[in-house]
């Protein structure tokens, strides 16, 4: 009777290579969800960067959802166009690159602290001369007078900065931002599929400085009024 073939070691089937492969971080097994209101408040939002950079970097905690306003609506697309860029990485290293660029072109403001803030290190603008004259001055005549071709620096910043297209399809958690319909007085909240520029300026537009941001022919003002 002839025998049965039987594989001989030369002759087994190899075992295909591991392949390395690249897997975003996962969080820690007991990992705790959070949802972020962020408010506005100019300076309240370089707080916040600190505060989301280190909520990023934290493992036990996952972003379920975010709201923001005004300076609050910044951080929010910015965070979700880096985090749809590279995950908790991109959404950090975003953050920090929006933030370093506003404080560079802060420099040349010419809304500075007076030279005896600085000499005690108070960081109020109330003795600034300039702040003191534009505050007279906005009591008295409106952005439509003062400001008439609505130049807004805040545009060109977030043009530059921010990918809309990545912000919209960022599912990774809920995204909201809110404005003030000056017509009606209340919050009109906008959704992650609908942002782009025009909605983040409506977000964080003071009348003193700029003219009322209009979207589908309604006007919109600060959200911080009616949604902080």
């Amino acid at each position: 009777m002839a025998k049965a073939n039987t594989p001989t070691k030369a002759t087994k089937t190899a075992k295909p290579a591991k392949q390395a492969t690249t897997t975003p971080r996962k969080r820690g097994r007991n990992a705790k969800t959070i949802n972020l209101a962020l408010q506005g408040g100019g300076a309240h939002g370089a707080y916040t960067w600190g505060v989301l950079d280190t909520i990023l970097a934290d493992d036990r905690l996952v972003i379920e959802g975010i709201s923001g306003t005004s300076a609050g609506a910044m951080n929010a697309v910015v965070l979700a166009d880096g985090y749809q860029k590279n995950g908790s990485e991109g959404a950090r290293e975003a953050l920090k690159n929006f933030w370093t660029e506003v404080s560079r072109q802060a420099a040349f403001s010419p809304l500075q602290r007076s030279p005896l803030d600085m000499f005690f290190g108070s960081w109020n603008l109330d003795t600034s001369p300039t702040f003191v004259a534009f505050d007279m001055l906005s009591r008295v005549a409106s952005p439509y007078d003062l400001n008439p071709a609505n130049i807004n620096p805040l545009r060109d910043l977030l043009r530059s900065t921010v990918d809309f297209e990545r912000v919209q399809g960022c599912t990774a958690f809920n995204l909201y931002i809110t404005a003030t319909n000056v017509q009606t007085g209340r919050a009109k909240v906008f959704r992650r599929e609908e942002l782009d520029v025009e909605r983040v300026l409506a977000s964080t537009c003071l009348p003193q400085l700029f003219q009322a941001v209009e979207i589908d022919g309604v006007p919109y003002w600060d959200g911080g009024y009616m949604g902080n």
